[in-house]
Parts: C-alpha cells; structure tokens; sequence
C-alpha cells in the first residue's frame, strides 16, 4: 500500500510541527513550506494527496494558494488553517474552492477526521470509480441546464463546505443532494434527509439532538439524535426555513462547534457531520422579514446551488415522461405504455408548476385511467389540481362509515375507511381482483394502484379471471 504524502503550509514553526507530527502518526509522508512561494514551487514538482496551508503568510495568503491548487492541481484537496472565530476567512476559503477547514487551536481529532475524509475522496478519484456514471441514470435530461447541475454536483462534491440547495417544490433537491453525498468521501458513511418542517417544534430538539433516559417525561431510554445518527455522513435539511428562531440558534451553535449536548447530558458529544439544506422559499427573503436567522444563513449558504425548474428543461420533459412510465411498466408487470403525439406535445407545453414530481404523479394517474396502454392528452388532465392522483376515492355512504378517532389526521382517516370498502368488496368476490373493480366501479388498473398505495397487493400473479 503507498504511503499518502501532503503538503503543510504554515509560517509558525508550532503550528507547522503539531499538523506535521499527527499526519506522520498517521503514515503519511509530510513536506513543509513557510511561504507562498516556497509552497508554489513544491506543488509544481511534487504530486502531493492533501494540502494545509495558513491563511496567512508571510508573502501572501492561504486564499493564494487555494486558488493555485484549483487551477493547477484541481484533484488535490487543500484545507486552511484558520484563526479561532475567523469564520469569514474560513467561509471565504470554502467558496473558492478549499477541502475543509481546521480553526486554532488545532483539534487534532478534527485534524485527524479531515484528513480521513481528505485521503478517502483522493483515492476514490485515482481509482477511477464508477459512480459518476450513477449521476447520468439519476438525473435524466441532456439539456443544458441539467448539464451545468451535473458539473456542479461533481464539483460540489469534493468538498466538505455546507451547501444551500435552492429550487422549486418538486424539482429534485433531495435527490441532488443524495447524489452531492454519493459522489464524495462520505458516500459509506449516512446520508439522513429530514423535513424540518414535519416536526412538532417540542420534540425539535430531543429530534436532533438526542435525550437521555430520565431527562423529561416520557424519555425512558436514551435515544440519539439526528446528528449523531449522522456522524461520518451528511444531514440534508429540507425545508430549512421551517425552523423556529429558537432552533435556528441551536442549530448555528452546532455547525459552529461541530458538537451537540442531548437533553440530559453533562457533557457534549463531538459530530463529523456535512450539513446540506434547502427550501423551497426565498431565504432571503426570509432573513428580511426577521424569521431566519442571518448568521445562520451565512453558515448554510456557503455555496448555493440552483435547482432548475421543469420548465426550464426543454425536451428533457419527454425523457423524464419515458423514463417514468418505464418505471411504472416495472413496477406494475405491464408493458410500457405509449404518449400518443398529442399527450406528448401537451407535456412539452405545460408549464408544471409541480415540477418533476408532478409530471411522475400526472403519468402515474394517467396509466391508471388508461385501459390499452395508449395515453391520450384526456388521462393527462393537465392543471387540475396538483397533479396528483384523484381517482375518485372509494367511499362508503356517510352512515356506514366508520367514527373519526381523536387525534386521528383526515388523510389516515380517509386511507382506513378506503381500505375497508376495498376488502369488503375483494371478499364478496373471493378476491377475484377483476370483479371487485366493477364493483367498486373503477378500472382494474385503477385497483391495482389503489391496492399498491395501501399495501394490500401481495405482487402474485393474477388469478383466473383477471386481467
């Protein structure tokens, strides 16, 4: 196995012993520079696996540097060294294109953690491996807006820097930022996505934090939060904008310190965690109007990245809409069904205010009100609605149905009374899936998928009399 070599820019003598001595402990090969220029001239003839330079020196700036190992070694991350509270140096660094960043006095367990995640995204880029290739099947479309996001997702990848992934409801920021974290050196380790608005703001920070056992009523066991579960991974924020001021404050408090304090707990717990977040909302706007913190807003926001609409995507939707339906074939056993030129020609002129996954709801209700596999602009039914399936619900007359039970939600509600009607039918006609459909007066395939949405269908090959 080769041994790692790097390069420590630093013009404190100490400084540059502490960082020199924990990577050799480490095995790995250290060369030292005290200067802009000296480091200059190492880079240019030396290959080198990982970077740590001051921000600064005696001739220049770490931000000199940074910017020369972009340009010239753009496959070397670099990490600055920064000095306690200069988070504006550090952030600085961040956006023009540093690794990772390590604040005096030096943690050398961060050290340490840094130069793992450092040394882990140089050998997946030496050895050549597959998953950018997992970027062209998840992000479908060839126009140029999916080109330059593709790009910026590699690029986005290679660092540890926070970023804000901003983009319309609908429009693939999970997936963009599932993919930020496939494709850089944190891919083994977790990757936790959570709406931060699906919270009840009282259980906000045993959710993220973790309690112990004892520390409020109701907690008879210790439980972890969000950002240890995430340790060694990334922790995508959705709807970060969702957050109450009084989280927003503990939350920058944890970006800061890279540690959390569970509710209970005497002490805090360090977190190796890349925070990537996103709204659907203008943040913007929201720090403006006083309900998001600024400060926060600067720690997330070091690098923004912008999500297109579908709109904006051109012929791309007609490559989403095959891909879709393929996917439905699968799913469904069924061959793929057809957009008649009509349908397509609807598609490519809707504006989808529900972005991409309102085309996948539209295509879904469109193949299951469609009976010969042909989809015609009328399955489509384009702007009713969201997009999303409105097969009539299957609903018993008002004194036959079931009492509503308290605290129960109306969509819950709605799913057990659905769900009743649907067995009771599939039980008169011995499950003969065919028949119950007349009786419910749908189409089979519209059974079928409400079977799939309320876990009823078992997958087995339909019985005789099925079609």
């Amino acid at each position: 196995m080769s041994i790692s070599r790097a390069l420590v820019i630093d013009d404190e003598p100490d400084i540059l012993e502490l960082v020199s001595l924990t990577l050799a402990r480490m095995n790995i090969e250290v060369t030292t520079a005290s200067s802009v220029a000296d480091a200059r001239r190492k880079l240019n003839s030396n290959d080198f696996d990982l970077c740590f330079t001051d921000m600064q020196l005696g001739d220049g700036s770490g931000l000199d540097l940074v910017r020369h190992v972009q340009k010239q070694c753009p496959g070397t991350p670099i990490a600055v060294i920064t000095a306690y509270g200069s988070m504006e140096t550090a952030i600085t660094a961040l956006k023009e294109g540093a690794f990772d960043f390590v604040a005096k006095p030096v943690d050398l367990q961060r050290l340490r953690e840094l130069v793992n995640n450092a040394l882990k995204l140089r050998q997946r880029g030496s050895a050549r491996s597959p998953r950018p290739a997992g970027i062209e099947a998840s992000l479908v479309g060839d126009s140029e807006p999916m080109q330059h996001l593709r790009a910026q997702i590699r690029k986005l990848a290679r660092s540890q820097a926070p970023v804000y992934i901003r983009g319309e409801s609908g429009s693939g920021k999970e997936m963009v930022s599932r993919l930020i974290h496939q494709l850089g050196p944190r891919a083994e380790g977790p990757f936790l996505p959570v709406n931060c608005g699906a919270i009840p703001s009282e259980l906000m920070e045993s959710e993220f934090f973790g309690h112990r056992k004892g520390s409020f009523t109701g907690a008879t066991t210790d439980r972890e939060g969000l950002f240890q579960a995430a340790n060694g991974g990334t922790l995508f924020l959705d709807e970060i904008a969702d957050l109450p001021l009084s989280m927003q404050v503990k939350l920058l408090r944890v970006i800061q310190e890279k540690a959390v304090r569970a509710i209970g707990a005497e002490k805090e717990t360090r977190v190796d965690v890349r925070i990537l977040s996103a709204t659907h909302k203008d943040l913007q706007k929201e720090v403006d109007a006083g309900r998001f913190r600024q400060d926060l807003f600067y720690r997330i926001n070091v690098i923004q990245l912008d999500v297109p609409p579908l709109r904006e995507r051109g012929d791309d939707i007609l490559l989403l809409a095959e891909h879709f339906l393929g996917q439905l074939a699968g799913e469904w056993q069924m061959p793929a069904p057809q957009l008649t030129a009509e349908a397509r020609d609807a598609l490519r002129h809707y504006r989808f205010p529900g972005n991409v996954r309102e085309l996948e709801n539209i295509l879904e209700r469109a193949v299951t009100l469609s009976d010969d596999n042909r989809i015609t602009p009328e399955h489509l039914r384009l702007g009713e609605g969201d997009g999303g399936m409105d097969v009539p619900p299957v609903l018993p007359p008002e004194n036959e149905r079931p009492a509503r039970q308290a605290g129960e939600s109306l969509e819950t509600y709605l799913q057990r009374i659905e769900k009743s009607v649907i067995l009771k039918a599939l039980d008169e006609t011995r499950w003969n899936r065919t028949a119950a459909a007349k009786r419910l007066g749908m189409t089979f395939r519209a059974l079928r998928y409400r079977l799939q949405k309320l876990g009823l269908e078992t997958g087995d090959e339909p019985e005789s009399g099925d079609n």
